[in-house]
């Protein structure tokens, strides 16, 4: 069986916590519930890493513009990982060519990352954390569970992160002023960021 569903599902959690999908991979591939999982996300040291990784990310992401910050250094950390963890499925099932599974993973973990961060930008546009923290506890649940379900029924979790992957993105069509308005507001902190730092308002001398 080919295993492109799986790949398409993996990319795009990784869009939504790269960590995670590895992490969970990985305990499912030593657990030896899965076959399809390489050996190299099995080792003890990626694991490890990963779990440290998890947990930093699963605090950043509950805090209102930090998560922002975070998701932004991540623009090119998550596809990268997604197209890895696919190229390395594909390698280890040997159904789809490596190259072609990693253009898969890594433009679908893009795509998803994408609805992320501007979701969260949206999100942020509100003064309270709790919404930050409902939506990054939902993504944590969400990406554990179609993950889980991809490792046991693989074309329906493909399915499942299809249609959540276009429901993000038809949400993030809705949410663009709220998004703009974040932007707006970061510029002009960090414009008076500039400001109120000695010597950067007032003619030079």
């Amino acid at each position: 069986m080919s295993v492109l569903p799986l790949v398409f599902t993996s990319g795009w959690a990784s869009g939504i916590n790269a960590y995670a999908v590895v992490l969970l991979l990985g305990i499912f591939g030593a657990s030896g519930l899965s076959d399809e999982v390489p050996e190299t996300l099995q080792r003890t040291d990626v694991l490890v890493t990963a779990g440290v990784l998890f947990l930093c990310e699963a605090v950043a992401d509950k805090i209102p513009y930090v998560d922002s910050a975070w998701d932004t250094a991540h623009t090119v950390i998550r596809p990268v990982s997604g197209a890895v963890v696919a190229a390395l499925l594909a390698g280890e099932s040997g159904s789809l060519p490596e190259l072609a599974a990693g253009a898969v993973g890594g433009s679908t973990a893009l795509l998803s990352h994408l609805v992320k961060a501007g979701t969260r930008m949206a999100v942020n546009t509100s003064p309270e954390p709790f919404s930050n923290i409902g939506v990054s506890v939902a993504e944590d649940l969400g990406v554990a569970g179609v993950v889980t379900f991809a490792v046991f029924n693989p074309v329906a979790a493909a399915v499942v992160a299809g249609s959540l992957l276009l429901l993000g993105l038809v949400v993030l069509l809705f949410l663009a002023s709220r998004i703009r308005r974040f932007l707006r507001r970061r510029a002009q902190r960090r414009e008076e960021g500039r400001t109120a730092r000695p010597g950067g308002q007032g003619p030079q001398g």
